[in-house]
Parts: structure tokens; C-alpha cells; sequence
């Protein structure tokens, strides 16, 4: 029979650590902090399977539920000596989410569950603290009537804020009890305006509820926003964990907090956290108010006045410390903890692996690795490699002249630009245009997900470094300063590293790729099997695409080269011409200047393979789109507009990514193909005359649908090649190959491998002919294609292992059974993508080739792929 409660606490559990995706993140934390003897208040943890029961049933429950509950609050009872919903000594719990993998802040938490009228004169008794008691209480209905009833929370923070007004108090702390209770008749007035209906006092009504709510907020608006943006899949579902609570809000031997047990900006091996005294949790994590530093050294760092937990709480600090090491130990990597001090006591709420920045992940594996806590397979296995990118991005240039407008804390690092937006949706609107937003709140929470995500950095006037803000941008590699204080500027520059917001644009530089970056990407490198390249054809990338590791380059688009304005002219005389030999005076023009960007590229990979791709798309790509551009074409061609015109029309194409380009142009105009391949080679022949420096170029044929296109180019090619090295008296090592993009391709690859040297998988292309899907077209609905489940992921983004995939391994198995060492790769912008390069791996390719900035990525990627066992076998 399926079990779907376990319990935990007072030293022991029914689960474990690893039994997170049944028991969630939270509830196997719980369980395993139980099981290691730390104080942890005791609870019972709800499963998943009940989550997914729940939505396949109607929002139903499992029969045998409600008695496993039953037991499971009778256990807590016989442990603590209270009784749920009595009057003299009442059993409060909370009640929170807890997926298998962190969702900080996207689902529902209920807090101080169990008050009611009557209890709460009971907790006041049991406390010998009325005022802690109706501020518990105000707290549950606000809570409750938010998360439960779905009554929009500024009805209540409005009343609260004109009584604090009215009554002359600043902070929350300012109230007595008397106060409290006038809040509490005010927020049960209105529940029962809003709803119609008085505010539940039966707390097994209160409880199942709030179960309800819970399992509910896993399919609410941020929830999927969230999981959307981080691929988390939708029938994971959450657990529910009911847990005794532990008060932090009595008085001032109290507290509440939250810790990372490195520090998880920068992976420093240092205590990180924030408390508050005389508070609940979610001050803390919601920013409502701003917290405190646990150390002295985090205060003086942040340049804070508040007094640290060291100040004033040194015995629970050196508590905390215990802990802290403990899990560490345990865990064996950075953990995120929460905790309660009720009365001068240390109570566990919460670990789980914490998440950081790039930066911090790179540091702490390193770090863990040289203290022999892991070893370097497992350094490399715990970096997400997409979170690289944010090495990538800008740092302020430390020459540049700042107007510091304000300083918060420095809670995401990264530099960013862009006009102050107070929503996010806005955010969001301004993104879509193109435009850099930089969101500014009092204070995030879990709605503005989608905001944050669109923004290009972060900024609040409240909050701490372990706020809501703080952890998702973080995890997001958005930077962020909190706790700054209201701005009024239309434009800032933030810099998350070091908390300070400027006025206007700063200027910023390219980061260096150093110190635990190297010595990571070097631990990757020695493990895997695939080489990485870049797609690149100017200087500049190729330069860029070396610094970060490429090991070639995988495609250079030498239509892009045309597009320049010092050959456009020339590109479009050619295409203006009425005859070959009209075309030749073209191609001579653009011969030499072809020949020129080809001999720095050579120069720039030093002998590494370089695949340079034959012009590919269509004609009229290259001719004017505006009336101005017409004319211009006109005075340079010495042609009429009208016949430019009509030369358009006569290349117009209704669906021109499936008519008339690639090695279509070269067949039908091989004149093209001839000036290009002479080009290569001249260019291959001048550098190796340079000190016998060495090339290594592939020439690869686009769009090849039989063998006997690629025969009649190659043909082409070859003749080109051998007049060249014949003249120059030099012998250019070479390969000649295609492009598999058609499905034809792919099925005939074994015929085509006869004279192909070479395949290139452009997943982009093949992408499109198997789906019959348009990219540039199919983002209108692929969103809703997503949301339903008919795609799984964007298949130009991640590869469709199943249809795309399927052609990718019979083109590799027929073309290596006619040829045995024919070199395979990738080029689409599935290259660089994490999960596509792990089938590559499988396949056995011998590269992948993506945009320079994604090379790291890769790199890593394909230790990942070879760390999971997958094992392809290469030629190269």
C-alpha cells in the first residue's frame, strides 16, 4: 500500500537525504537533519505522489490521506504535550512547500497555523506574552487569508500601515498587544467583507486548507513561470511539510535567520546569512524588514550600524557554527539553512544545497576539491554549465568616472545598464522591445518572477543578501543591490559586486577567464572526448572564440563577409549581371578581398581545422530592401532602378530557405563556388609561406540533397586546388565535405560518404525540413506548444533527440560504414547547448562547434557527457 506520510523530529525519520523527489528538497532535508541528531521541531512530510494524485484526480485526495495525517498530528501531540486546536496549550504548525529541486519563494507557506479566537488567549497564557500572541495571530489570518482564501495582501498591509501610522510607530516591533488585537479585529473584518464569510476557527479545516493552497501554488502563474525558465518538468510536483512551530518573535532571546555556509556570491569559506531579533522567517526572506549580519566581519564589510548575531547572540552563533560544519561535512557541499531561536534555544527549519553564482560554484568546488572533500569528476559534475555565462558578462570598467547616486548590498554580483522600471510587467514589456530595464521594487516577491527574469538587473530599498531578490537573482546571474533606498532617475548603472547604483551608462569591460575558472575548465578538458570549435568568420570572434578554448572553428558563414559595406557593392554587381561573364567581374572584386579575411582567420587558428561553409543563402538576400538602398544600388551599378526592380522580382521566391541557394548557386552558377575556393586555397598557400605555418581548412558544401551535387562540386573544388598548389609549388592539406541539413541527406548518407570527407550536422536547417517548421516564423506558438506538452523543449534550442536525433545517428552509422574515419560534427546553435551536446557524445561525433561566447559552456558539457557513461566513440 502506498505510504504518503513520514514523519521526522526528536532525533530520528522515517526518510532520508535521498529520497528527494519523493519526500521534496525540504522534507529530505528535514529527514536527514533529524537523522543527524540536530534539533530539528518534529513534523511529518506529505509526498509528491500525493501532489500527483491530487491533480489527476480532480484535486482530490488519496483515501487513506486524511487518516495518515491524522496519525501523523497525533505523534507531534504525544510529542510536544499539546493538543491541536486546544485552549490552554495549543499545537500550532506551519505548513510550507517543498519541491525536489528550490523553487525560493514561487509556491505558498502558512505560518502559526492552529490559532484561533480562543487559542490564541491560550498561546498568550502558555507564553506569558500577550502581545507575542496576537502578533502570531494577526500574522496566521494575513497568511492564510493571502494564501488560502485568496484575499490580495494589501488589503491587510494597508490597515496595518495606517494603525502604525496613526498610533506613531515606525517598526512592527513598536506595537503592544493591545495594538495587535485592534489589527486582529480589523483583519477579521476583512476576511468577512471580502469573502462573506467569518475567518475559519476550526483548525483541521485551517490545516487541510492550507494543504490544499499548498499543493495548489505548485500550478499557479510564478510557479510555471519558474519552471519554465528553468526546465523544472510539471509532473514533479511538491510535497507538503507540516511542522510544530518554533517561535522567533517572543521577545528579545529570540530570532530568526537564514545562512549559507559559504558565501554564495563569491564561494568564500566564510558563515553568509542575515537574522532578525523578535521576528518570523519570512521577515527575512521577504525583506519586509532589513536584517542584521550574523558576523562582524559581514557587518563591517556591508558597512552596517545594526548589531551582529556575534554582538548579540555569541552563544547561538557558536551554535550555529556547530551546525554549520556539520551539514558541510555531511553534505559535502554548500548548504542553505534556515533557523529559529525561541528563547534562547537553536531550532532547524530548513537545508538544501544552496544555490550560487558561477563564480561561487567554480570557487567552492575548487575549494572542496583541495580540501580532499571531492574529488575533481565531481567538481566538474556539480557545474551547471549554462551558469558559465555569467563569467561572460560585463564588469565596470575600473577607469571610468562614476556618480555613486547610492549604496545597498552588494546581493548579486554582475554590472548592468538600463532605464528604471517600477513592475514587472513592465519589466517584461520593455524587454520585449528590445530595451535594458533595470526593475526597481521596495522589495521583490515570488510575482515579479517573470520581471526579474526579463530585467537586465535588480534593485530594492529593502531587503538583505539572503532576501527573495537576492537568492532568485542569484540563481537567475542577474545583478542586484538591495536594501538601497528610494531613487528617482530614468537611468542607472548597478554593480552587484560591490552594492553601488550610478547615474547614467558606465562603461564596462570583458572580464578575464582566470583562477578557479582555468583550473576547473582544465579538470573538464582532460575528461572529455568531443573537441569544441567556434562559429566564426571575422577576426574578432575567431580571436575571441581561441581566448575561451576553441579548438577550431566548426562553421564560418562566408555569406556574412559579403555583407560588409566595402563588398556589398560588389556582391550585388554580380547579381545585377546579365551573363557569367558579367558575374566573373563581379567575383574578381571580391576575389582578393575574400582572400584577405580568409588568410587572418588561418593566421588567427594557427593550424587548428577551420570549416568554411560556401555561400548558402538565397540572392535576393543581398540586394536592397528601401527606396534609399534601391538608389544608391543604381548609382553604384550604373543600372536604372527600374531594372533593379525587376531584377528583385525575377529573384523573389516564395519560400526561399527550400529554393534557390546553397549548392544550388554553386551548380547552377559554379563561377561562385570557383572564386571562393580560390580564395581559400591562395589564402592557405600565403600563410603557409609564413615561417611554414600551418592550415588546416575544410571546405564544406550547404544544402546537398544527392551525392551527385557534392560530385559535381567537389570536382570543382579539387580542380581549383590542384591548379593553385601546382602553381604555387605547395601542398595545402584539405578536406571537402557537406552539410547535413535535408532529411535525403541524412538517409543517403552512406552513398554521399563515398566522396564526402566530412559531415557537418546544421541542426538548424534539419531542424526546420523535419518539423516542416519555419524558426523565424514557429516562435508564435511553440510558448503554447510547450504549455500543452506537445513539445517538451524549443527544438531549436534543445535538440529533438527522437525525430532530428534519429537522422543525426543513421547519418553517422551509414556514412562511417562506407568510411570509417569520416569526421562528424555539429554547427546549429544546438552546439552550445548543454543536453543536445550530451546526445552528440552518445552518437559518437567528434565536435560540436557553437557561438564563441558558448565555448566554455561546451567545453564543459562534454566532460559531463563523458563523465555519464555515455560513451560515443570519435575518429578525431
Amino acid at each position: 500500500m502506498t505510504k504518503w506520510v513520514y514523519r521526522f523530529g526528536n532525533g530520528a525519520a522515517e526518510g532520508r537525504a535521498d529520497m528527494k523527489n519523493l519526500l521534496g528538497g525540504k522534507g529530505a532535508g528535514l529527514a536527514e537533519m533529524s537523522n543527524l541528531g540536530l534539533p530539528v521541531p518534529p513534523g511529518f512530510t506529505i509526498t509528491t505522489e500525493a501532489c500527483a494524485y491530487f491533480y489527476s484526480h480532480d484535486r482530490s485526495y488519496p483515501a487513506e490521506l486524511r487518516t495518515e495525517v491524522a496519525d501523523g498530528l497525533a505523534a507531534l501531540e504525544h510529542s510536544l504535550g499539546a493538543r491541536f486546536g486546544d485552549v490552554s496549550n495549543p499545537l500550532l504548525v506551519s505548513v510550507r512547500s517543498g519541491a525536489r529541486v528550490s523553487m525560493p519563494g514561487m509556491m505558498d507557506t502558512v505560518l502559526n497555523l492552529g490559532l484561533n479566537d480562543r487559542a490564541v488567549i491560550g498561546l498568550a497564557r502558555k507564553s506569558g506574552d500577550e502581545r507575542f500572541a496576537y502578533d502570531s495571530y494577526r500574522r496566521f489570518i494575513q497568511m492564510y487569508a493571502q494564501v488560502v482564501l485568496g484575499i490580495d495582501h494589501h488589503h491587510f498591509e494597508e490597515l496595518l500601515e495606517s494603525y502604525k501610522s496613526d498610533a506613531g510607530a515606525m517598526l512592527d516591533t513598536d506595537l503592544s498587544a493591545e495594538d495587535w488585537k485592534t489589527v486582529v479585529s480589523g483583519f477579521n473584518d476583512i476576511v468577512v467583507r471580502e469573502k462573506g464569510r467569518p475567518f475559519p476557527q476550526n483548525p483541521e479545516e485551517q490545516l487541510w486548507g492550507a494543504i490544499g493552497a499548498v499543493f495548489g501554488s505548485w500550478m499557479n502563474p510564478r510557479a510555471i513561470t519558474y519552471r519554465r525558465l528553468h526546465n523544472i518538468p510539471e509532473d514533479w510536483g511538491t510535497a507538503v511539510n507540516v511542522q510544530a512551530m518554533v517561535f522567533g518573535n517572543i521577545g528579545a532571546d529570540c530570532a530568526t535567520g537564514v545562512a549559507f555556509t559559504r558565501d554564495p556570491s563569491t564561494g568564500a569559506n566564510e558563515l553568509y546569512g542575515e537574522y532578525l531579533v523578535n521576528a518570523q522567517g519570512e521577515d527575512v526572506v521577504a525583506g519586509i524588514r532589513t536584517p542584521q549580519h550574523l558576523t562582524i566581519a559581514g557587518k563591517q564589510a556591508n558597512h552596517s550600524a545594526l548589531p551582529a548575531m556575534e554582538e548579540v547572540m555569541p552563544e547561538m552563533l557558536g551554535e550555529l557554527y556547530k551546525v554549520r560544519r556539520k551539514l558541510e561535512d555531511h553534505y559535502r557541499d554548500m548548504q542553505d539553512i534556515e533557523f529559529t531561536v525561541q528563547r534562547g534555544e537553536l531550532w532547524m527549519l530548513q537545508t538544501r544545497t544552496g544555490k550560487r553564482t558561477a563564480q561561487a560554484a567554480l570557487k567552492i568546488a575548487v575549494s572542496l576539491v583541495e580540501e580532499g572533500v571531492i574529488d575533481r569528476d565531481e567538481a566538474v559534475r556539480r557545474i551547471d554549465p549554462t551558469s558559465l555565462d555569467q563569467l561572460l558578462h560585463p564588469m565596470l570598467d575600473p577607469m571610468a568616472k562614476i556618480a555613486v547616486l547610492a549604496r545597498g548590498l552588494p546581493a548579486s554580483p554582475g554590472a548592468a545598464a538600463g532605464k528604471v522600471v517600477f513592475s514587472a510587467d513592465e519589466a517584461e514589456s520593455l524587454a520585449a522591445r528590445g530595451e535594458a530595464a533595470i526593475l526597481v521594487r521596495i522589495e521583490t516577491s515570488p510575482e515579479d518572477i517573470h520581471g526579474m527574469h526579463a530585467a537586465k538587473g535588480i534593485l530594492t530599498s529593502r531587503g538583505g543578501m539572503t532576501s527573495h531578490a537576492a537568492v532568485v537573482a542569484r540563481g537567475m546571474g542577474r545583478p542586484c543591490v538591495a536594501g538601497a533606498g528610494d531613487l528617482r532617475i530614468d537611468y542607472e548603472t548597478i554593480d552587484g559586486s560591490t552594492g553601488e547604483v550610478m547615474l547614467g551608462e558606465v562603461p564596462t569591460i570583458q572580464p578575464e577567464q582566470s583562477g578557479d575558472f582555468t583550473i576547473l575548465m582544465g579538470w573538464a578538458d582532460a575528461l572529455r572526448r568531443l573537441k569544441v570549435r567556434a562559429n566564426a568568420e571575422t577576426p574578432i570572434d575567431a580571436e575571441t572564440a581561441r581566448r575561451l578554448g576553441a579548438e577550431g572553428i566548426g562553421l564560418s558563414r562566408t555569406e556574412h563577409m559579403f555583407f560588409e559595406a566595402d563588398r556589398i557593392g560588389a556582391m550585388r554587381r554580380v547579381i545585377m549581371a546579365e551573363d557569367e561573364a558579367g558575374r566573373r567581374a563581379g567575383l574578381a572584386e571580391l576575389l582578393p578581398i575574400q582572400r584577405r579575411d580568409f588568410v587572418e582567420i588561418f593566421r588567427i587558428m594557427k593550424g587548428l581545422p577551420v570549416t568554411i561553409r560556401l555561400l548558402d543563402p538565397p540572392l535576393h538576400e543581398f540586394l536592397p530592401k528601401t527606396e534609399a538602398e534601391f538608389v544608391e544600388m543604381a548609382r553604384f551599378t550604373g543600372k536604372d532602378v527600374a531594372a533593379i526592380r525587376h531584377r528583385a522580382t525575377a529573384l523573389y521566391e516564395i519560400n526561399p530557405m527550400l529554393g534557390h541557394r546553397g549548392c544550388r548557386l554553386g551548380i547552377t552558377y559554379p563561377e561562385i563556388y570557383e572564386m571562393q575556393a580560390t580564395a581559400i586555397f591562395e589564402a592557405a598557400v600565403a600563410v603557409m609561406k609564413e615561417a611554414d605555418a600551418a592550415v588546416d581548412p575544410e571546405i564544406m558544401v550547404p544544402l546537398i540533397a544527392t551525392k551527385r551535387e557534392f560530385d559535381i562540386l567537389k570536382t570543382l573544388i579539387d580542380r581549383v586546388g590542384r591548379e593553385i598548389m601546382d602553381r604555387e609549388g605547395v601542398t595545402v592539406p584539405y578536406l571537402v565535405g557537406t552539410m547535413i541539413e535535408l532529411p535525403r541527406a541524412a538517409l543517403l548518407a552512406g552513398e554521399i560518404a563515398e566522396a564526402a570527407e566530412f559531415f557537418s550536422f546544421g541542426t538548424n536547417d534539419l531542424t526546420q525540413t523535419v518539423f516542416g517548421l519555419s524558426r523565424d516564423d514557429a516562435a508564435r506558438f511553440i510558448g503554447a506548444y510547450q504549455r500543452l506538452g506537445i513539445f517538451e523543449q524549443d527544438p531549436f534550442v534543445t535538440l529533438d533527440v527522437s525525430g532530428v536525433g534519429e537522422l543525426v545517428r543513421i547519418a553517422a552509422e551509414r556514412g562511417r560504414t562506407i568510411r570509417p574515419g569520416l569526421k562528424l560534427g555539429i554547427c546549429g546553435e544546438h552546439g552550445g547547448d548543454p543536453a543536445s551536446i550530451a546526445f552528440c557524445h552518445s552518437v559518437g561525433l567528434d565536435y560540436v562547434s557553437c557561438s564563441p561566447y558558448r565555448v566554455p559552456i561546451a567545453r564543459l558539457a562534454a566532460a559531463q557527457a563523458a563523465l555519464s557513461g555515455e560513451a560515443g566513440s570519435g575518429t578525431a
